[in-house]
């Protein structure tokens, strides 16, 4: 997410497969935020938020406040204004508006774990549901906390879910690097809904990532594997935000429509007991 410029890379994974798997389009029976329901064996909870509270929670969560464009031409503004970012129904909402704010004409909110959030290894799922329409870009990722082995690309980025908004049904989940020359190298992997899209239903997207390298999942399914060390051995933080426009997807056409809404029901991180 942090610079979406597609080169030719060296591909270092295989896809598994893509099938589809609906998701609940609201919290489970069982509360979703229950974290005690959720034990995953192997594993024990080391992090979590359900958004159960009135506002987000500060212990948890800051915000990156800039118009810089992401490094990638992006067309909006990320400010902390309640109307961008706040809990609705027991989520997280992401709220991308056509505002003229500054310089730009959408605001939008980019909030992330930096020092309250920072792991090394762990799965991490997050169940949330996102907006659509073209120029759209959505994206839960993590980036490196402590930038050991410099700058981007070289301390690596994870991608654990983005979405084009003109392709509501197709995930992407990347892992960005350099080569040893200092080139930006990068591998992933898409998963598409045969029917529906990430807009219509809530869908868990989760990374399993340990020292041999990180696997992809929506809904439990398995959809690509990486085989990875080096740079993704030291300490990341989660990142979550929705961005309008820029090299990737697009400027938004009068086919898109404001406002746009990402909705996070949780996130839960595990680390391995041993």
């Amino acid at each position: 997410m942090m610079y979406k410029i597609f080169l030719k890379t060296n591909v270092l994974a295989v896809v598994l497969f893509s099938v589809s798997f609906a998701g609940c389009t609201q919290k489970d029976s069982v509360s979703a935020n229950d974290d005690s329901t959720h034990n995953i064996p192997g594993y024990t909870l080391v992090w979590s938020d359900g958004f159960d509270g009135s506002l987000i929670d500060p212990l948890k969560w800051s915000y990156e406040v800039n118009g810089n464009g992401g490094g990638n031409n992006e067309l909006q503004y990320y400010t902390d204004f309640a109307e961008n970012s706040f809990i609705e129904n027991g989520s997280l909402v992401i709220q991308a508006l056509k505002k003229n704010y500054k310089d730009k004409e959408y605001t939008s909110a980019r909030l992330r774990t930096l020092n309250k959030g920072d792991w090394k290894y762990g799965r991490f799922d997050i169940r949330a549901k996102l907006p659509y329409g073209r120029g759209l870009w959505p994206a839960i990722w993590m980036l490196p906390s402590d930038w050991e082995y410099g700058g981007w690309p070289m301390s690596g980025e994870i991608d654990i879910m983005e979405i084009l908004g003109q392709e509501p049904y197709k995930l992407y989940g990347t892992i960005h690097y350099s080569s040893p020359s200092g080139d930006h190298e990068q591998s992933g992997g898409t998963y598409q809904l045969q029917s529906g899209t990430f807009a219509n239903d809530y869908h868990v997207f989760s990374v399993e990532w340990d020292s041999a390298g990180i696997q992809w999942f929506v809904d439990g399914i398995k959809y690509y594997t990486t085989l990875h060390g080096k740079p993704f051995d030291k300490r990341f933080h989660m990142i979550l935000n929705v961005a309008v426009g820029g090299n990737w997807p697009g400027s938004p056409d009068n086919t898109a429509t404001f406002p746009q809404k990402m909705y996070v029901d949780y996130i839960r991180v595990y680390q391995k007991i041993n």
